[in-house]
């Protein structure tokens, strides 16, 4: 029974785990939008909004700006320093959350210990915006949830590629 019991705890403790690191990326986009006339993009701005060193440094900036180069270049367009078909803007932010647990404790496992787990939650935001029009043409939201801030450093490469794995939408 007692075998039982732990063996499910582990199973749940495992499916949780692997759920827990999971990256979630929405795209939305512009539909009266023609992606076929954009050839050319300039990064005019990022910003970082964390409370973790390990977020909030230059170097994180320049990483992320080399992943955005990388895998907007490997879709076809080609990055220029003065006017562009897209301006690219994105935004990193993490949140401190805490979760509480509930674990089988004590005689047999019939009373409830209750733990306090801290995890950080982070967002990149990546947004493709036409100058002609000064409208926001494509944007991914990528999130990495229960985590800490030096995992979600980590993931920053994977969450770019797979926010610009979305990019150009395909047509309905």
């Amino acid at each position: 029974m007692l075998q039982s019991q732990l063996m499910r705890l582990i199973i749940l403790t495992l499916l949780a785990a692997f759920a827990a690191f999971a990256q979630k990326v929405t795209v939305e986009f512009d539909q009266a939008a023609n992606f076929s006339r954009y050839n050319t993009f300039a990064i005019r701005d990022g910003k970082l909004s964390s409370r973790s060193p390990a977020l909030n440094s230059e170097l994180v900036k320049k990483r992320i700006d080399a992943d955005i180069e990388r895998y907007l270049t490997a879709r076809g367009l080609t990055m220029v320093p003065g006017p562009s078909d897209l301006n690219v803007r994105y935004r990193l932010g993490s949140a401190r959350k805490v979760e509480l647990e509930q674990y089988p404790a004590g005689w047999r496992g019939w009373g409830t210990r209750v733990v306090r787990v801290p995890y950080a939650e982070g967002t990149l935001v990546i947004d493709l915006r036409d100058p002609t029009t000064h409208s926001l043409v494509w944007r991914a939201i990528a999130s990495v949830e229960k985590s800490d801030a030096t995992k979600i450093e980590g993931k920053l490469d994977d969450m770019v590629r797979k926010s610009l794995d979305k990019y150009p939408p395909k047509p309905k």
